[in-house]
């Protein structure tokens, strides 16, 4: 049975202009050779690791979750969201696809940014960041908005929320959709809740990161039948958003920023090394 709907939200705040994150430098970390490993297993199986390696395997999982979460602060933008992003055999038929950041969301709290039901179910985990962008497709059609929520759960919290998303397919409901970020000026300035065409959410289990993806056409055009990516991305599917390839789009930015993060949190930040 679907959560209750819990009372309503804020409406988001008007969207800023595109504002870059400023890195802070900080000290080398001794766990980042023993995290390459935790890399190659999470990028091979695209699925989480589990826990951090260590001495103490439970003391790496908390100290590993105290860093990642900071990895915000630490990081610039233009790595965790890449100016381009190229995506080889990520279009439908197995087309290859070409990603262009028009738009960086300045980080803030999780207000406003996500649908009253879809807070309510990440709300377990809370909200230590966000960080939002914004991409277009190499047509100019498709516009996806890449979210990084990094939450203030430990490594049990996020486990329970993978858990519950699996166990109750929250992922593929229409009710749950992570809301756009529409910069002005850009592609995606009309790119609002009723142009939401087709999404992924990804609560990670070995970085305190829930990924998320959302995606539409960039006209403005509304989208009456939103499909989730991973049903979107299969073959036969009809729909308006199968058919555009807009779960594709979705799917495919999600894939390459999370790896991008996972690479990040196993090696350290640029300025680690």
């Amino acid at each position: 049975m679907p959560p209750p709907v819990p009372p309503p939200v804020p409406p988001p705040a008007p969207a800023a202009e595109p504002a870059p994150h400023h890195p802070v430098r900080r000290p080398g970390r001794t766990v980042a050779a023993a995290l390459c490993l935790v890399l190659g297993l999470g990028l091979l199986g695209g699925a989480a690791v589990g826990t951090w390696l260590g001495d103490d395997p439970g003391e790496r999982t908390a100290t590993g979750y105290a860093e990642a979460r900071a990895l915000w602060h630490e990081t610039p933008v233009d790595t965790l969201f890449p100016r381009t992003l190229k995506g080889d055999g990520a279009g439908p038929g197995g087309a290859d696809r070409h990603w262009t950041r028009i738009a960086v969301a300045p980080d803030g709290d999780c207000a406003g940014a996500f649908d009253p039901l879809l807070a309510k179910a990440l709300a377990p985990v809370g909200c230590a960041r966000l960080l939002r962008a914004t991409y277009v497709d190499e047509t100019g059609s498709g516009v996806t908005t890449v979210g990084l929520l990094f939450t203030e759960a430990d490594a049990k919290g996020m486990r329970t929320l993978r858990e519950r998303f699996d166990r109750e397919d929250l992922q593929r409901r229409t009710d749950l959709m992570p809301r756009p970020y529409a910069a002005r000026g850009t592609a995606a300035a009309r790119f609002g809740d009723a142009q939401r065409a087709s999404w992924t959410i990804r609560p990670l289990v070995d970085v305190p990161v829930v990924v998320y993806a959302v995606s539409g056409f960039a006209d403005g055009r509304a989208v009456g039948d939103p499909q989730p990516a991973e049903v979107a991305v299969l073959e036969g599917q009809t729909t308006a958003p199968a058919q555009a390839g807009l779960g594709h789009e979705a799917h495919g930015i999600a894939d390459r920023v999370e790896r991008g993060l996972r690479r990040i949190a196993a090696e350290g930040t640029p300025q680690d090394r």
